[in-house]
């Protein structure tokens, strides 16, 4: 090895804070099979009220990943605006990088990281856009600043200043005042990630946690139980 390629550790000055030292001991309330609704998404309703119910901020918060045609993964938090048997509702610009990256590969993965709860709930499965008119219903019905900011923002592109997203909201909004309607974004609208399999996760004492997962077959959805 020459010179140039010697390793040396990273110095910490006084005080630094150390993650190997950080533990946190989970309790003793576990998951068993038994307490398992029969399919993810009636399970997920029932872990996502307890969730709501805690006080948790943003129990709809979920962390997006995604992949490029290449493998190169990139992820991202975004909110769940809707579920039901059919699955996990985002929204989104087209344009921008997430839905890029579906385009060209439809499989994603989603994570709710409900550590106060010490709860995951891991969801992989193919995401596809949603219809204009379920986009157009969720769209109307979001706040009137984030109607025009959907407008006013061309999601991942890149550009020159604050100064040019504050004006091309300004322009917006004295197009459009307050009570007045706002057309949907072309370019703007929804994804639906359909489940294949789903994890709950609980956090147990000496991490031994509970981790069962929801795995969807021919005849339906069967439940395995991973190890810790």
């Amino acid at each position: 090895m020459t010179h140039a390629d010697e390793f040396h550790a990273p110095e910490f000055h006084a005080g630094a804070l150390d993650p190997a030292a950080m533990r946190e001991q989970y309790g003793s309330t576990g998951l068993l099979e038994a307490d398992l609704a029969a399919s993810p998404y009636e399970q997920f309703a029932v872990w996502f009220a307890e969730a709501f119910a805690s006080g948790l901020q943003e129990p709809n918060a979920m962390i997006l990943s995604t992949a490029d045609a290449e493998g190169r993964p990139s992820a991202r938090t975004v909110l769940l605006k809707g579920y039901d048997d059919r699955g996990f509702v985002f929204y989104t610009n087209y344009g921008s990088r997430k839905a890029g990256e579906i385009d060209g590969n439809p499989h994603v993965c989603l994570l709710f990281p409900w550590h106060p709860l010490a709860r995951q709930i891991i969801v992989t499965g193919t995401a596809e856009r949603v219809s204009q008119e379920e986009t157009a219903a969720y769209f109307h019905s979001r706040p009137h600043g984030s109607q025009l900011g959907a407008w006013a923002s061309a999601q991942s592109t890149v550009v020159g200043s604050r100064a040019e997203i504050d004006a091309a909201y300004e322009r917006l909004a004295a197009r459009y005042p307050e009570g007045e309607p706002v057309p949907v974004p072309t370019g703007w609208g929804g994804f639906r990630v359909t489940a294949q399999c789903v994890e709950f996760w609980q956090g147990r004492e000496n991490r031994l946690h509970d981790r069962l997962r929801y795995v969807r077959s021919d005849d339906g959805w069967r439940v395995e139980r991973l190890c810790p």
